[in-house]
């Protein structure tokens, strides 16, 4: 009698079968997953993957603890009273019906707005609403459907991700029966009498075939995984040829020694996925270095102000330290989770929730990392260190995602598919050919084609590329998103710039006066109002003016692309463009910041800026191959200047509000423009978001905005050119990649396919194939690297 399989977990039902809706299940837990699947129609949960589920554990009371604040406070990293977020590490996720399911946790619990899966550590960051549901009732939830999470109550941490060992076993174990299945084969090698032939040769042989077992379920049982999926889906993978390798040599083996026509080929099976699984572990290791490289070194060049002793001091953020007392200016990022001191929070932690709504927060309230303050100026203290990795994660959160497709990783993948293609169709006509010319090199023939045409080589040219240029990048102070940005940077045929604070720097600028002399009530507040606003004319503004003692304001407003306003006790004021103020534009020789208090014009400051080092070299590089665009919110005052300083094709449009520089740019790429958007990431938002590439420019101001692909340190901006330049030759390196490989497999497969190829020989040259292209992207980027100044 057949042994019957429970439908949601695959195990096999021993003890008891309990059968429902027509489907086996082995026991309670696993048919009341299935009815809580049903009854939430999210049974397309199978559909995904066969038996993909996890029998649920007895979990009555094992998760009382997680009712305690103090527990429920180290196992959140958002918790606002209202919202809170976990990140919760889950051993059985395993395969994309996990994922699915993960990612559909608010269908079952309608307290969870939102969860996120990170298959590669295994977890999944849930936000809920903590009114409507408690991190104990995730954390049941998430059992009883099989995904037990692991939360390790001696460290209050919710689960440590464990060094995932499977690799190395099955290294070792292909290794091991490689070389013994070598040393069993000698006197076949040497060709031993009589006395091999009848006294060891069967013993010897089925030696061979109990050394293959192991290595080809257990060593090589992702090849057969990995194709089945593939072909489950209709996709032809990489991992197809080589499974179908493997089990021809393995089937055709072992009908040779139960048959007595020969002793198989079991050295070139373990052989095969010794080099395979040799190849992949080099790889690994080598991109689990680029990835380390990446996640530790790659900081933001993002700063925050420290006050110490009554000075304000501007410091990296990763410098801050417990207790520190820090300055957070309107739109500036919250880096480190704190406690508020004074003034008037409100606080929109969409970067953190995905919810654009603004909390407002009173002295002694506690203040998240992520959050943006929107109301003027406060100041906090740091409750703990700055944590790189939380701001890289609130960057690449799903929800400022703009689609900006990936065309390379999708011309990857066509590549790879028509190569698989192309291969089995070779192997299949060549195999044909020699069961009719010489029958005994039809299945060398037929194993050697597919083992050396792997596009392995292929499918590593780009990730290896672009990851390792994305770790010089960061070296040379250009913090890039993700690869698919570096292949959108080299796509790129128009480049637009900001003006103010982009083309022009703050540190240098000089202002002059115009109009009715300010009292000293009146210096005060405006001191005090430019405090609070990261506009680059404000922060030049407030450097220039005379030191005033500090006065909390009652209000504060910023409005983009027009002004400030704000009051304190009695006294209003307004400071930005003249029509923003009440008063008239005179001359627009140079740009202008008006200010009025208590709706009566007072005057006018006049800026003569000061432009960033090497921008007319840039500009010209630029022009050879781009069509170079100034957009600027700031009047025309600087237009004679710009048309000195600038190459005579530049375009140069002025009084542009931010809806204007987003629909100009939305405008111009339905007429085949691909842009790229440098800004100072405050007013640019969404002319970032919408452009192919945004890259933000940041001079030690602390204006985080997830719109943008790329931060660029200000003091690197005459090296934009050769970072775009260096994407470009990314692409080139790729594309020399595929010519490598493709060079390289003709050549073998020219060997394979006349029969002088031997598979063991193949297993050995196809890793060394992979191994050669790593070396030389690595090589090649590192190259470009050093190019750069």
């Amino acid at each position: 009698m057949d042994q019957e399989h429970c439908f949601h977990c695959g195990d096999i039902c021993e003890s008891q079968t309990i059968t429902f809706n027509d489907k086996t299940f082995c026991c309670n837990g696993c048919k009341t997953v299935y009815e809580i699947f049903s009854e939430n129609d999210l049974t397309c949960y199978y559909d995904l993957q066969a038996a993909p589920g996890a029998t649920p554990k007895d979990i009555e009371g094992k998760y009382d603890f997680l009712m305690q604040e103090n527990i429920i406070e180290k196992l959140t990293e958002f918790n606002d009273g209202k919202t809170q977020i976990a990140t919760l590490y889950i051993p059985h996720i395993h395969c994309s019906s996990c994922i699915w399911i993960l990612e559909n946790l608010n269908k079952l619990n309608p307290g969870i707005s939102a969860s996120q899966v990170n298959f590669g550590k295994k977890n999944v960051r849930v936000t809920y609403n903590s009114e409507i549901t408690s991190l104990k009732e995730v954390v049941i939830l998430l059992s009883s459907i099989g995904y037990e999470p692991y939360i390790s109550l001696d460290d209050f941490k919710t689960g440590k991700a464990q060094v995932n060992r499977s690799l190395i076993y099955k290294l070792g174990i292909a290794g091991f029966a490689f070389g013994n299945v070598m040393f069993l084969s000698f006197p076949e090698y040497f060709e031993v009498g009589e006395y091999w032939l009848e006294q060891y040769k069967h013993l010897f042989r089925w030696l061979m075939f109990s050394f293959s077992l192991p290595v080809v379920f257990y060593a090589g049982q992702d090849y057969f995984i990995s194709a089945y999926k593939g072909l489950r889906k209709g996709l032809l993978n990489i991992d197809v040829p080589i499974a179908l390798g493997i089990a021809v040599l393995f089937i055709r083996s072992t009908i040779d020694i139960i048959f007595d026509l020969g002793s198989g080929f079991f050295d070139s099976l373990t052989g095969l996925i010794f080099f395979l699984l040799l190849g992949k572990f080099f790889q690994q290791k080598t991109y689990s270095f680029l990835s380390f490289e990446r996640d530790y070194k790659s900081y933001f060049p993002i700063a925050i102000t420290k006050i110490e002793n009554g000075i304000e001091t501007p410091i990296q953020v990763y410098d801050i330290k417990q207790g520190d007392r820090l300055l957070i200016r309107n739109q500036e990022l919250i880096p480190a989770d704190g406690i508020l001191i004074n003034g008037n929070a409100q606080i929109d932690y969409s970067f953190v929730t995905g919810e654009s709504k603004t909390i407002s927060k009173d002295s002694g309230d506690k203040l998240f990392a992520g959050g943006k303050q929107t109301a003027g100026l406060i100041e906090m203290e740091a409750l703990k260190s700055v944590e790189q990795s939380y701001l890289t994660q609130l960057w690449s959160h799903d929800v400022f995602n703009t689609n900006k497709e990936d065309h390379f990783t999708t011309l990857t993948n066509a590549i790879s598919k028509r190569f698989t293609i192309a291969v089995l169709t070779i192997a299949i006509l060549a195999t044909t050919y020699w069961l009719f010319v010489d029958a005994s090199k039809a299945m060398n023939v037929f194993t050697a084609v597919l083992i050396i045409a792997c596009p392995c080589a292929i499918a590593l040219a780009a990730p290896f590329t672009f990851g390792n240029l994305l770790r010089i990048f960061g070296k040379l102070k250009f913090y890039v998103k993700n690869a698919s940005v570096i292949e959108q940077l080299a796509e790129i045929n128009t480049v637009i710039f900001d003006k103010t604070g982009t083309i022009t720097s703050n540190e240098k600028s000089i202002a002059t006066y115009e109009g009715d002399v300010l009292s000293t009530s009146e210096e005060i507040l405006l001191k005090n109002t430019l405090r609070g606003s990261n506009h680059p004319l404000s922060r030049s503004l407030y450097d220039i003016l005379d030191e005033h003692h500090i006065i909390s304001l009652n209000h504060f407003e910023e409005h983009l692309g027009k002004g400030i306003e704000a009051s304190y006790q009695n006294d209003n004021i307004r400071v930005g463009s003249a029509s923003f103020v009440g008063g008239s534009e005179t001359s627009v020789l140079n740009t202008s910041v008006h200010i009025s208090t208590n709706n009566k014009y007072k005057g006018k400051y006049t800026f003569y800026n000061s432009y960033r080092k090497g921008l007319s070299k840039l500009f010209n590089n630029l022009k050879k191959e781009y069509d170079l665009v100034i957009l600027s919110g700031d009047n025309a005052g600087e237009q004679e200047n710009l048309k000195k300083l600038l190459p005579a094709k530049t375009k140069l449009i002025f009084n542009q509000k931010p809806d204007d520089k987003l629909e100009y740019i939305k405008y111009h790429q339905t007429e085949g423009a691909k842009v790229l958007m440098v800004g100072d990431g405050l007013n640019d938002a969404g002319a970032l978001a919408q452009s192919n590439v945004g890259i933000a420019l940041s001079e030690n101001v602390n204006v985080f905005s997830p719109a943008c692909d790329a931060i660029l340190d200000a003091s690197k901006f005459n090296q934009l050119y050769n970072f775009i330049k260096a994407s470009k030759q990314a692409i080139t390196i790729i594309k020399w990649s595929f010519l490598l490989s493709f060079i390289y497999n003709s050549i073998g497969l020219y060997f394979a396919v006349t029969g002088q190829l031997a598979p063991v020989i193949a297993a050995i040259l196809m890793p060394l194939s992979s191994i050669s292209v790593v070396v030389f992207t690595t090589i090649a980027t590192n190259f470009i690297g050093k190019r750069i100044k």
